[in-house]
Parts: structure tokens; sequence; C-alpha cells
């Protein structure tokens, strides 16, 4: 009986890493709001579909700026991001474009989907060509592709500035990138806020 005892003693603690390594694992999770009320680790928002959600704050989260900045700062070799929607033609026009300070170089590069609205797809590479006529046409090249970008006039174009904890206040606009638990708490890793009182257009 003793045996018998240890023996199934034995088995079900086998079996706890296989239940421990059965846990889903955080998956990405992206929020736009702007802050309702903050502290030291957690953030209050109100999406911009009007639900409410809280936030909590990775020790080491990063803080940036999103600020204006000069679409004559974009020249052939500057490392960019853009949000694009298909055109009919099949061509990809241009929502914003995030111009990457020297330091940010090489960030995030490639195209993948984006949740801004459908279709829309998100491209992180060096400016080739650049053709002004009515807009901009800009190639968009990176690691195993290029996009052709049609960018309007009217698009607005931000760079990154650092930013620390204090940049988080009431009223301001954030988009949060993080992860989503099991449960559907997200931890924020990377918060950048509107300088200015900007609305982050991606």
């Amino acid at each position: 009986m003793i045996n018998r005892r240890l023996f199934l003693s034995g088995t079900a603690l086998a079996a706890l890493p296989t239940a421990v390594q059965a846990q889903p694992a955080p998956t990405p999770a992206r929020l736009r709001g702007t802050i309702d009320a903050v502290s030291a680790t957690t953030l209050d928002l109100t999406l911009r579909n009007g639900t409410k959600a809280k936030v909590a704050l990775a020790e080491t989260a990063r803080m940036t700026w999103l600020t204006l900045t000069n679409p004559a700062d974009v020249k052939t070799g500057s490392y960019i991001g853009t949000v694009t929607v298909p055109q009919a033609d099949g061509s990809l026009k241009a929502l914003e474009v995030q111009v990457f300070p020297a330091a940010m170089r090489g960030v995030g590069e490639g195209s993948r989907p984006w949740d801004l609205m459908p279709q829309s797809m998100m491209t992180n590479g060096t400016v080739g060509n650049v053709v002004m006529a009515q807009g901009r046409m800009m190639t968009v090249t990176y690691a195993g592709g290029e996009k052709q970008v049609l960018v309007p006039d009217d698009v607005p174009f931000v760079t990154y500035e650092a930013a620390d904890r204090t940049a988080l206040t009431v009223g301001a606009h954030v988009l949060v990138n993080g992860t989503r638990a099991a449960d559907g708490a997200v931890t924020a890793t990377n918060v950048s806020i509107g300088k200015n009182g900007l609305v982050p257009p991606m």
C-alpha cells in the first residue's frame, strides 16, 4: 500500500511541469486611447471606441514622445515606418509616416498586418526612391522585400523623442504596446505619448 501511494504521488508530481508548460503564452496587445488616471504601476484609459481599460506598467516599460515632424525630413536612406491600406489598383496608400531617429534604425523592420483599420499593414524599412507627384511615391525596402507607397499631401509625419513616466498625464493620447495574459490583463512594455495633444496616428 505504501509503495502504491508513493507511486501515485510521484506520478502527480511528474505531471506538474506539463501542467505549467500548458499555460498559454501572453499574446501581443495594442491599445489606443486617452489617459484617465495614472499611478506608478497602472494606467486607466478610455479607448477610442469609448470602452474603459486598465493597463499594468511593466517596470521596464519604455516611454517615447510622438511629435509632428517635417515631411522634408524624409529622404533617400531615411528609416521610416508607415501604415498603409491597399487601393483599388493594387497600390498602397499611406495613412501616416513615422520618421525614426538614428538610434531606432532597424526597429520592427519588415511588413506585417496592422490593426488600425481593415486590411491595413505596417511597413518599416529604408526609403529608396522618392518621386514627387500628387503627393510623393516612396520605395520602402526591408530585408526580403520592398513596397511602393503613395503618401498623400495631408498624411501626418511624426517622429519619436525620449520620454519618461512624467509624460503620462491625464488627458494625454497614447498608443500602448504590450502583452495580454490569458485572463485578458494587459501589461504595457512600450507607451508612445502624443506631444502637445497629438493623437498617435498609427
